[in-house]
């Protein structure tokens, strides 16, 4: 492999996790942290969806963060300034409380050490649907930090969202390196294989976490976490 930069997803990826049980967890946390706004649980949590869909569908004329709370000011009726600072303090805080829905991973600073050799750039390629303080506790699980990555990205940066092929090539503009020279390493199918493969992006599908896309079959590079640590070793420095 001799490629510049490396992007690894975190979710299922570096972060073993089932995501429908984490999800679960998400959001009974996040709904105690929101109660003051009066917001009934289900309606906030259809908000946050309906927030999270208009992220992906961003057309890159706004940073996600503003997608997000205007659609979830819109839904339900509170402003923003009311309701993210809400947010705001969950992710610093109360997020954690998710962790036990999350699994361990003893190999992620390994895989992403080994990524760094030749003086490669690492990103952090986490679909930007959260803030950066969501995206470093979660990395925190898996005792990453940001210190670790040349880039991570997050709602407040970002334009595009997975599968948006934008996405991808924006984050090659702004480390400056070309599509070709990139590998992305992730578990969706769709969101980081097929996606990352239309903006000219090689793949490492990890199987652990394996999130399968019906018509895409993803007939390049795959494996265990185990053996994607091998196949780092085992490539030129």
């Amino acid at each position: 492999m001799k490629v510049k930069a490396v992007f690894f997803d975190l979710d299922g990826t570096l972060l073993p996790m089932d995501l429908e049980r984490f999800t679960g967890a998400y959001f009974r946390e996040l709904v105690k942290e929101m109660a003051p706004l009066g917001v009934e649980p289900e309606a906030l949590v259809s908000a946050v969806w309906d927030g999270t869909r208009a992220m992906a569908k961003n057309d890159g004329t706004r940073s996600n963060d503003a997608v997000f709370w205007d659609t979830f000011s819109r839904v339900t009726g509170v402003e923003t300034e009311r309701a993210r600072p809400l947010a705001d303090g969950f992710y610093s805080d109360g997020f954690n409380r998710a962790r036990g829905a999350a699994g361990e991973n003893p190999l992620a600073r390994r895989a992403v050490e080994l990524a760094r050799r030749g003086g490669r750039r690492v990103v952090l390629a986490t679909n930007p649907i959260f803030p950066m303080t969501a995206q470093l506790m979660r990395l925190s699980w898996v005792g990453l930090g940001a210190s670790d990555f040349d880039l991570i990205t997050s709602y407040e940066g970002e334009r595009f969202c997975k599968p948006n092929p934008e996405y991808y090539l924006e984050i090659c503009h702004r480390i400056g390196v070309e599509p070709s020279e990139c590998l992305m390493i992730g578990n969706d199918e769709r969101e980081d294989m097929y996606a990352c493969s239309l903006a000219g992006i090689a793949g490492y599908y990890v199987t652990d976490c394996a999130i399968p896309f019906e018509g895409h079959n993803w007939d390049g590079e795959r494996g265990s976490f185990a053996e994607l640590v091998d196949y780092l070793a085992s490539t030129d420095e």
